[in-house]
């Protein structure tokens, strides 16, 4: 029999059904004094054929008024793991997400990224906080490291699936379906997602240590068509003409196009042989065809 000090909220523990009550059935706390037997409720429990003696796997937790209570509903987490749940409500100090168990776990505000809401599926991992209780942070790039497998079988240009865990200044960090730790670097973003949306994108290089960099890009010759049509929609919506071409600096094409500047060439170079648009004096002007 589990001893107290092993029975902690947030836990998984099996203890013997030792006597009944009009509320549920009360488990052996394994102390000796029939005062610590702890209450499985009859709203806790997931069968009607709990019998003295049982050995009953439940999940520990507080009740509101501090009192160690169980429940039949296990979750899929346990504490030191890492899961991808859904987030059931927030409020000005966190969050509440659902690992499965009778009751949504904390996350305190400072284990967030990113501005959550309800409804929002991200990766997070299961400790005790200094009050005892079960709570969950977002930091978890450690335990999807360890539980993470290289890209053996991966190609350049083969898409892959998987959920956005952290930003950083460089670029985005994403989990696979295939277990991969994925790198997107912000001039492969072409929509900024929000940490835990789940994406897709095009493998663009796989490195030694079996991690992949990924982009959302398309393929050069249809970003050209995309971005040249990004080019024609600037100009129809300002005239037919617009202050930006060969010459406009890199930042302020990043700025009004979310491209780079090589990018921006390429897609004005294939409107000028085509016929589209012509540059006169550090300006672009749609041609007389395009604009009919």
């Amino acid at each position: 029999m589990e001893t107290t000090n092993k029975l902690t909220p947030g836990s998984v523990v099996t203890l013997k059904a030792v006597r009944a009550s009009e509320f549920g059935i009360f488990l052996d706390a394994g102390t000796g004094n029939t005062n610590d037997d702890i209450l499985l409720h009859k709203q806790q429990q997931t069968t009607d054929t709990i019998a003295i003696g049982d050995e009953i796997p439940v999940y520990l937790y507080q009740d509101p008024k501090g009192r160690l209570t169980a429940s039949m509903r296990l979750p899929k987490m346990q504490v030191g793991q890492v899961a991808r749940v859904t987030v059931i409500n927030t409020t000005r100090d966190g969050a509440f997400v659902d690992i499965g168990a009778e009751r949504g776990v904390f996350m305190p505000f400072a284990g967030m990224r990113g501005n959550l809401k309800r409804g929002d599926k991200v990766w997070v991992k299961l400790y005790i906080d200094k009050s005892g209780r079960p709570a969950v942070s977002m930091e978890v790039e450690d335990e999807l490291r360890r539980a993470s497998v290289p890209a053996t079988d991966a190609k350049i240009g083969d898409m892959i699936t998987g959920s956005l865990y952290n930003y950083n200044e460089e670029g985005a960090f994403i989990f696979t379906k295939e277990r991969y730790i994925a790198f997107m670097h912000t001039s492969e973003i072409t929509t900024r997602p929000n940490v835990g949306d789940e994406i897709t994108a095009r493998i663009t290089h796989i490195r030694e240590d079996g991690r992949i960099n990924v982009s959302m890009r398309p393929l050069k010759q249809e970003a050209i068509d995309t971005d040249g049509d990004a080019i024609l929609s600037l100009l129809h919506s300002r005239n037919g003409k617009m202050p930006y071409s060969d010459d406009t600096s890199p930042e302020i094409i990043k700025e009004k196009f979310h491209i780079s500047k090589s990018a921006f060439k390429r897609a004005l170079g294939r409107l000028i042989k085509t016929g589209y648009v012509e540059q006169r004096d550090g300006w672009t002007y749609l041609l007389e065809k395009e604009k009919i």
